[in-house]
Formats: C-alpha cells, sequence, structure tokens
C-alpha cells in the first residue's frame, strides 16, 4: 500500500472555475474576454507562487491589456475570482474523510494564490484532514516545478515511491513520475476509489 496520497485541489477536490464565474471576471474588468484570459492566465503562475499579491497581480493584468483598475476594482476582480473557484465536489471530500479515518494519510499540493488560500482556511474544516498542506503561495514553488513535489516530500519525510500523487493535469503528473513519485490522472471519484483500493 502507498503510505500518503497527495492530491491535486482544483479538479479534484475543488471545482475548476464555474462558467458563470468566468463570465462575472470579464463582466468585472469591462474588457473583452479573450484578451483577459490572456493576460489572466500569462500572469497566473507568479500569482501562484506568492511572487505578487493579489492587487500586484491585478494591476500587471490592467497594464498587459493596456487598461488601469482602480482600488475598487481590484477589490471586486479579487472576489470575482475567489468566487469563481469555489465550488467543491462533496463526494470528493466524503472520500477524504474515509480515508483519514481508515489512517491512511492524505497530503495536499495546489497551485493557489493567497488570497483563494485563505478562503478554503476560512470555509472548509476539512482542510485539516491533510497532514501536509502545501499551497504554492506559501512554499514558493507551483506545479509542475520539481522543487513543489520535493517540498511535499521533505514535509512528509518520505521516500518519492511511498506517494501517489493525483492530479487532472497530464503535465503535472509527468513531473511528478519523473522524480519518482505515483502518479493517478484523476477522471473521477470511481476511478481513484479502485486504485486506493487495488
Amino acid at each position: 500500500m502507498t503510505d500518503t496520497v497527495l492530491f491535486d485541489l482544483f479538479g479534484v477536490i475543488a471545482r475548476h472555475q464555474s462558467p458563470e464565474g468566468r463570465d462575472r471576471l470579464v463582466a468585472t474588468a469591462g474588457v473583452p474576454g479573450p484578451a483577459f484570459w490572456d493576460a489572466y492566465w500569462s500572469l497566473r503562475p507568479p500569482y501562484d507562487r506568492g511572487d505578487l499579491a493579489g492587487p500586484g497581480y491585478w494591476r500587471a493584468v490592467a497594464e498587459a491589456l493596456g487598461v488601469r483598475f482602480d482600488a475598487s476594482r481590484i477589490t471586486a476582480l479579487t472576489e470575482a475570482d475567489v468566487d469563481s473557484w469555489s465550488g467543491v465536489d462533496e463526494e470528493m471530500v466524503g472520500l477524504l474523510g474515509e480515508l483519514a479515518a481508515s489512517g491512511r494519510p492524505i497530503a495536499l499540493l495546489s497551485n493557489i494564490p493567497e488570497e483563494l488560500a485563505a478562503h478554503y482556511e476560512r470555509h472548509h474544516p476539512w482542510l485539516g484532514l491533510f497532514g501536509v498542506r502545501a499551497f504554492s503561495c506559501r512554499i514558493g514553488h507551483a506545479k509542475p516545478e520539481p522543487d513543489a513535489y520535493v517540498w511535499c516530500l521533505r514535509a512528509l519525510g518520505l521516500e518519492a515511491d511511498r506517494v501517489l500523487f493525483v492530479d487532472d493535469r497530464e503535465e503535472n503528473i509527468r513531473a511528478a513520475r519523473a522524480l519518482g513519485l505515483r502518479g493517478h490522472l484523476f477522471t473521477g471519484p470511481a476511478a481513484l476509489r479502485r486504485v486506493l483500493t487495488g
């Protein structure tokens, strides 16, 4: 049996951005959607790593778009962004509880900015089930950077082959496997249960 299951958050336990949330963000920014998403995603890695705080991230997005966001617009964008990522898969939350109750160690590695991490800590007590919580904004590394996985292995005190990494993105699984972790590409709770009990 693999000692510890290292979970991704978004796309595994939490939902990806909702269509409604995405629409709200574009409307709040007041710019065309394609240009907004190009700037949003291209500047996301330093925000996820904690190199930029929320206001700095949104000012950089505005600069990339050739516009200016004032303080109230930045506050509204931050709130809309957090809300767009706030959906949770309750079946997966239940599975986390089952694993923890059975004595199976679980840990978390998520690409997440500080504002969103703080939101999840305030609203989701199940985060306390994880023995190690590696939020990219606090460890200074984001997947698929090797140092993100190395940080987790050091925090867990385990060799790589004693950890099963679960993520919904192929590039993140490849990066984990390159370091010796076992990997499961998440497609849903049923398939994951089969792997965990196999």
